[in-house]
Formats: structure tokens, sequence, C-alpha cells
């Protein structure tokens, strides 16, 4: 759940710290409070009203840990348009231990609700509200929680035990299991580049970010470098980062990992709650999509929404969103669209009771297509399971394998791993090329001796994947543990006119690199750890060079690949510094692994009828709508 503070700028709060541009007259009064907790704590929270209010509004709080703004903006910034032309009542609030928050930050979405004394967001943000609609002069007593992030999980949390005042909340880009699928692990895998960058940030320093400082420009190299983890504590840290420390201390799925997927105790949806989610997520793709399906476990009220769209974190909070990556979004300014056409409705129903209630389930914007579609329900009913086999000639087809060579094979080398993206690799914080390295074209990996290529024909017609996408691949290796990681990739036709051609001068410098001609696009990219493909809570060693059925989740997703692309498949086994490298033979912990424990192995992937690996595509028929 661990945020970068750049990730803030596109949220509400950062957008009022930041914003300088001289106004006439500021929209809002500042006002700062210290608001007490349960156990005593006081958290810094900031409070602003309109400056002409005159009558009473709903408030929309955000709970956060990257700091509240010191004095009120001297205008609406772009991204708070649409709600501020409604009129609100906004509060900004430090988590506790964070900057002038009283209490010590433990960094931890761990919720006891069974414990009347015990203290966590969602009773920290139970007794904000309590204390909101008490003290805040002229709010109609409705209020709504809303963030990205960090601080989408505050407001996610507070589903466990909402405040009667809470009317409406908008989990947005929230974390929901830190081990299984988000920030920090992809199903037990270390996201380690993350982790480590992350927990020096927010537990560093009570009154500030801190960014780590590398000695080197290429992360890649540096993470190479430092060898097994223990080293990043010895050498670095030396136990003075809490949170990083509770990371190396449980590398399995135990208890301690389970209570901080607070969305285990989730089971309906006591208040209206818009999840917003995006397809090239590069933190928490997965949490808004298991808040969304644990809610609907009971939902007679129809509650819950889902939103999701072709965006980097958090992208739809930024002044524009009209593309990503080198990847337009055919002339749609996104984020202006999110803001206008779904988040202020949401908000402006249920905070102020006017408009019209959503008639649709789940409403994403469709890459390939480009367009907007909503559903009734989610994965839609029409979307019907569809396998894509990998075949032992390097070939795609929707065709099951046949009798004749049984698999292919490449050579891992945890000495010399496949970087997730080009290098050099700048650090995660700040920012950077980190946004939006999940639209990374991927031909830097294609034909490396580690990396195994499948792709079909060009396609024939438009082929729409909606739904959960999801491969099933049988592989082994001569190792005793291993790591598989599969993308799922859109290759664009190379029929593209290069813009500034001519027969005297050529392309302009750099043109061919900002051609979309041949681009190996992403879709889902996803790892699986060898150790846990019987049971997450008790590793076990994989038995050399005997196959077994490795089954990973790609996630949800709304595509089109058009006509005249190719699907591609890449298949390797190390992915840095994005994974942590594992060492290939079984050791009690990956965390804990020495430097002779890391040994190369030969990694076999079938394809036969009887050990048929293969990609499960939600596919729609007929054309895009």
């Amino acid at each position: 759940m661990r945020r970068c503070l750049q990730r803030g700028f596109t949220s509400i709060s950062m957008v009022l710290a930041f914003v300088t541009a001289a106004a006439a007259e500021a929209p809002f009064a500042y006002k700062e409070a210290m608001v007490p907790m349960r156990d005593g704590v006081r958290l810094q929270t900031v409070i602003l009203a309109p400056v002409k209010q005159t009558k009473s509004l709903p408030i929309l709080l955000q709970r956060r840990p990257y700091g509240v703004p010191a004095k009120a903006f001297d205008k609406v910034p772009a991204s708070l348009k649409e709600l501020a032309d409604d009129g609100y009542i906004f509060v900004l609030q430090n988590l506790r231990g964070r900057f002038k928050s009283e209490g010590v930050f433990e960094l931890s979405s761990q919720a006891d609700l069974t414990n009347p004394k015990s203290v966590n967001e969602t009773t920290e943000a139970y007794d904000t509200i309590d204390w909101l609609v008490k003290n805040v002069p002229l709010n109609n007593g409705r209020i709504g929680i809303l963030g990205v992030s960090y601080d989408g999980l505050t407001a996610a949390m507070t589903l466990l035990k909402p405040h009667p005042a809470l009317k409406a909340l908008s989990e947005q880009a929230s974390p929901a299991d830190q081990w299984m699928n988000d920030d920090n692990h992809r199903f037990g895998a270390l996201r380690l580049s993350y982790a480590f960058e992350y927990s020096v940030m927010e537990q560093s320093d009570k009154e500030k970010n801190v960014h780590f400082e590398f000695s080197v420009q290429d992360t890649y190299q540096w993470y190479l470098d430092v060898g097994p983890l223990s080293n990043l504590n010895d050498r670095y840290l030396h136990d003075s980062v809490p949170y990083w420390n509770s990371v190396i201390s449980h590398p399995d799925y135990d208890d301690f990992n389970k209570k901080e997927a607070s969305v285990r105790q989730l089971h309906d949806s006591p208040v209206p709650n818009l999840n917003v989610a995006c397809f090239w997520d590069q933190e928490d793709p997965w949490g808004p999509w298991q808040i969304f399906r644990h809610s609907a476990e009971s939902d007679p009220n129809h509650n819950n929404f889902m939103v999701a769209g072709p965006w980097s974190h958090g992208q739809w909070q930024e002044e524009k969103a009209e593309r990503i990556g080198r990847i337009d979004y055919g002339g749609h300014d996104t984020a202006r669209e999110f803001r206008h056409d779904i988040q202020a409705p949401f908000f402006r129903y249920y905070l102020h009771g006017n408009g019209e209630r959503f008639n649709w389930r789940a409403k994403t914007f469709q890459s390939g297509s480009n367009t907007w579609h909503t559903y009734n329900s989610w994965p839609p009913t029409g979307a019907i399971a569809t396998k894509l086999y990998l075949h032992s000639d390097g070939t795609l087809s929707f065709t099951e394998p046949v009798e004749g060579k049984l698999y292919r094979e490449y050579v891992s080398d945890p000495a010399n791993p496949v970087p997730y993206r080009m290098r050099p690799i700048s650090p995660t914080y700040p920012g950077g090329d980190w946004r939006t390295w999940e639209t990374d074209d991927q031909r830097f990996a294609d034909h490396r001796p580690d990396v195994l290529t499948y792709v079909s024909a060009p396609l024939e017609r438009d082929l729409i994947v909606t739904g959960e996408v999801a491969a099933r691949v049988y592989a082994s290796t001569s190792g005793t543990d291993s790591d598989l990681v599969i993308k799922l990739i859109d290759v664009y036709a190379e029929d593209a006119q290069v813009a500034s051609w001519n027969a005297e001068t050529g392309p302009e410098p750099g043109e061919y690199a900002r051609s979309l001609n041949g681009t190996q696009l992403p879709i889902a990219m996803e790892v699986r750890r060898g150790r846990y493909l019987k049971s997450f809570e008790k590793p076990e060693a994989l038995e050399p060079n005997v196959p077994s059925a490795w089954d990973i989740p790609l996630r949800d997703r709304d595509h089109v690949f058009r006509k005249g692309h190719r699907i591609m498949v890449q298949v390797q086994s190390t992915w840095c510094p994005l994974i942590d490298r594992n060492p290939q033979k079984f050791v009690a912990s990956i965390y804990r692994a020495k430097e002779e424990d890391f040994v190369r192995a030969t990694q076999r992937v079938y394809s036969t009828p009887t050990m048929p690996s293969h990609i499960v595509l939600p596919i729609i028929l007929g054309a895009p709508r």
C-alpha cells in the first residue's frame, strides 16, 4: 500500500498543496485542527470550506501519509473543478505518526475490530468522521471519503465499520492484500525495488518523504551488486525501517500477512462505493477488483460499482489523461471524462441528493477501441473463455497442440537476470519512468536466450477480450525452485507511416523510436513462484525436471486486439529488480538465501495434447461497439 509522493500529486490533497497560481480571491478558507482519536492521540487535519459558503454542504474527506497543505490554494485546480462546482467542504488528514500527527506510523492495514481499544485505519476514520459532523460549521451531516492508492486504502477500510454519517466512498487503486497481488508481492514473489524503496520513503523520517539515494544510475546494476537480500539490511538499513523488517520476517502467507489483508474481513457493501482500477497500474492492479468482488458477496441495495481504464496508477486524477506512454486514447481526455461523467455524479447523487443513480455495475474505457462501455455484471455474461495455445514451434493459435516436439527450453541465470524495462532503470521514486513502464515496448526482451517468445499469425478480425484473463503453463525446472513470468502482448502491425519521412532527408531523429510500427505492447504481465504452487502458507521444493501445471491469473482486462495485429506471449524466469531473484535452489526463505544458493537452471515449457500450455481469453464475439 506504500505509495509514492509523486503519485500523491494526482490526488486531491497534493494538488491542493502544490498549486501556486494567483487569483483575485482564494476559493477556500483554511483551518487546521488536531482531531482526537479514541486513545487520545491527535491527528493533523486541514479543513477547506468555500469562502462564500451560505448553506450546509457535505464533507469530502481524504486520509493520507504524504502531508497536507500548509495553506489554502489560490484557485481551484482542474482536477478538483467538477467536485468544487457542486460544493463541498474538503478535509485532508495526515495519518497517525506522519508529519504533525501524533503517535507512531505503523504502515499497516491490519484492523482488529474485535478489540474496542484497538486503533487502526478503520477506527481512525470512524473517530474523524464523528468529530467532523459535530465540529465543522455548516456541514449537512453527509460525509464522503475518497483517495488514490494509500489514500484509497484508508477509504476502503471504512467499509469494515462505517460511521452512520458516511454516505459514499470511492476507493481508487487501493491495495487489498499486500502479499498476494498488490504493492509488495505478486503471489508471494517479492516486488523488490518497490517494497524496499517505499519502506524507506515512508518510515525513514516522520516529517518528510525520503527517497533512497542510489550510488549508481542504473538500479538494475545496483540491486544485482547488492547480492542476497540480507545485504540490504546489513549494508544500508541496519534494522531502521520497521516495515522492511516485517516483510523480510514473513516470507510466506502466514497469519501476519493474512491480517494485513483487511479485505479478507469484507463480505458486503454497507456504503455506496465507486471502485476505480487501471489496466496498466504499476502498483495496485488487483486491489480494487478484490474489494469490488468481496463487496458483491452481499449487495442487495446495489451499492457496489467498478470503473476501470487504460491508466497508470492514479492517472485519472491528473489534469489530463490523453495517453499513456506512446499509446494515445483516441482523442479522449479520460481524466476529465472520469471526473465529469462518473466521479462527480456519484458523489452528487449520494451526498447532495441530486441527479440519477448509476444503472450499471461496471464501466470501462476499452483500450484498442478507445471507447467507454458499461456492463450490467462483471465479468460480462457474453464473454466466452477461449484457450489460446502455446506451440512448440513458437507459434500461438486457437488450435490444440498435436503430438510432436514436447517442449521448448531456456537457461535461467540469476547472475544475468532479464531486466523488467530498458536499462538504465531509474529509481521507483521519485517519479521517472516507473509510472508508465507497464506499457513499455517489450522488444528489448524479445529474442533474449532466456526468454521464450510465442506469436500468432496476423489477426483476420478484431478480437475483443473482456473479463478475467489467465494462463496455465506446463513447465519444469532442473532446479528445486523457480519463477515463471508470463506476458500477454499486443504486437502492432508494421504498416504505419513514419510522419517525417521524405525521400531526401529520411525521418527526423527519434522518429522511428516514436513510431508504433511493430510495437510489442504488454496487455497483461504476471509472475508465479514455484515454491507456492501447492500452498501459499507452506512452500515446497519442486521436483527437478518434472513438469507441473502453473496457474497464473492475469487479472481483469478490456482490450481489443485490432485486425492485422498479432498476439504474443513471452515466458521468462527473472524480472529484475522488479521481482527479487529466485535462487532456483529451494531454501527455507529466499530472503535469507546466501550467495552460493543461486544457481543456473534449465526451464522447459511443454506443448502437448496432455500438457497443453495456454492462455485463457474471455472473448466477446462481434465488432467493438
